[in-house]
């Protein structure tokens, strides 16, 4: 089958699903787009190391990646190898040298691990036929019209009972509320967001640093 090279184009808060963000893959010299519900933990710890921001203690997957060096373990490239029931599977290609094997992994983790690693993603080409949507433009106004986009099961997005809640308190739709941050002058939200890193506050962080980023462009 042929396989298809991957650049992570975006990651963005999940318009259909509370609590989750969507994570873009792009086709590389192509202009399809492969979007992924995921968890906000992963997209957290994706974010702080394309962002090159340096937490206090190891997040979970800089862990991996400093148990895999210390006993000589490359991960040489992740693939996203199937798409069953709007769940994506892959694995981690991995060698010590002289052996290769192959690590079952969710799709949030591997690309966590595949920015650490700087290793290229791959997937399949009929899993962009089946789950690619064809870009003209911005990258990331299409979300905004998705219905259903690769969803995983329990661990990667809140339960049911979770969102219900969450549904409950938030009634006015998450776009239409002003920033918590907006007061705050640029510099304000500089110190804001590197004491939100000290204190491993992630998901803060990325707020802080979507603000800014808003300021800036």
């Amino acid at each position: 089958m042929k396989k298809i090279k991957l650049d992570i184009v975006g990651l963005s808060y999940s318009q259909t699903q509370s609590g989750a963000y969507a994570l873009v893959l792009g086709e590389v010299g192509g202009n399809r787009r492969l979007p992924v519900i995921i968890g906000g933990f992963e997209a957290q710890s994706i974010a702080v190391e394309i962002e090159k921001m340096t937490p206090s203690r190891p997040l979970t997957h800089d862990l991996f990646k400093s148990f895999a060096e210390t006993f000589k373990i490359k991960l040489e490239e992740v693939l996203i190898y199937n798409l069953v029931d709007g769940i994506f599977f892959a694995k981690l290609i991995c060698t010590d040298g002289e052996q290769t094997s192959e690590i079952d992994a969710r799709t949030s983790d591997a690309v966590a691990l595949a920015v650490r690693f700087e290793c290229p993603i791959y997937t399949y080409d009929f899993i962009m036929n089946t789950a690619g949507i064809v870009i003209e433009g911005n990258d990331f106004a299409f979300l905004e019209n998705i219905e259903n986009v690769g969803n995983y099961k329990q661990s990667d997005t809140p339960t049911e009972e979770k969102e219900k809640e969450q549904e409950s308190v938030e009634k006015e739709p998450a776009k239409n509320k002003p920033s918590p941050y907006a007061s705050l002058t640029l510099e304000q939200l500089e110190k804001t967001l590197e004491k939100a890193i000290e204190n491993e506050q992630y998901e803060t962080a990325a707020k802080i640093r979507d603000e800014i980023e808003k300021r800036k462009s």
